[in-house]
């Protein structure tokens, strides 16, 4: 009886094994396409055969915006690796904007990972749910110890505090004490 629930969770952890394998080894819809565009340090426009123009939002990493500190830097970084360059696209997820979230390579190299690398994104720890968020999360960290990019400045905000920030104070007063009084009274 033992061993046959024994040879049972082998089986079961072979066959796990395998879809994780098999997973990796075709991790998304992967294709090819020139870029074309570059909205800023993750996000750009890669125009497919036969498919018109997609916008991809890089996975995994989050980048200053463009009125943010390091914003016209990351963009101009990554800008550098892929405008006019053939990138293979390795399609994760589609966000709620309706845009591709993709790793992106320029002849082999991680073009996801160089961004950390250089200090020009933040790894985006609430959607980098992957098995390379691990190893990104130490690329970041070098980047941090060592003073590249974004991290030359000695507190810099994360994309996703500053977008916070920003929403917050582009509504008025008013607004706030409706939403607040909506909230006590419901």
């Amino acid at each position: 009886m033992k061993c046959q629930r024994w040879i049972g969770k082998i089986a079961a952890g072979a066959a796990l094994f395998l879809q994780l394998v098999l997973l990796q080894a075709g991790a998304g819809w992967a294709w090819t396409g020139k870029v074309i565009g570059i909205a800023d340090g993750d996000t750009i426009t890669v125009l497919r055969d036969g498919h018109g123009q997609v916008k991809i939002r890089l996975y995994g990493i989050d980048a200053p915006e463009s009125g943010q500190s390091f914003g016209k830097a990351s963009k101009q970084n990554l800008s550098s690796m892929v405008h006019g360059q053939s990138v293979q696209v390795e399609a994760m997820d589609t966000d709620r904007y309706g845009r591709t979230v993709a790793r992106i390579f320029v002849d082999g190299e991680d073009v996801n990972a160089a961004q950390l690398r250089s200090g020009h994104a933040w790894l985006y720890r609430q959607y980098c749910k992957g098995w390379v968020c691990g190893e990104w999360a130490g690329l970041e960290a070098e980047a941090r110890s060592t003073g590249a990019g974004l991290w030359a400045d000695k507190d810099p905000t994360p994309p996703w505090q500053w977008r916070r920030y920003e929403k917050e104070s582009s509504t008025s007063w008013a607004e706030k004490f409706l939403r607040k009084a909506v909230r006590l009274l419901f």
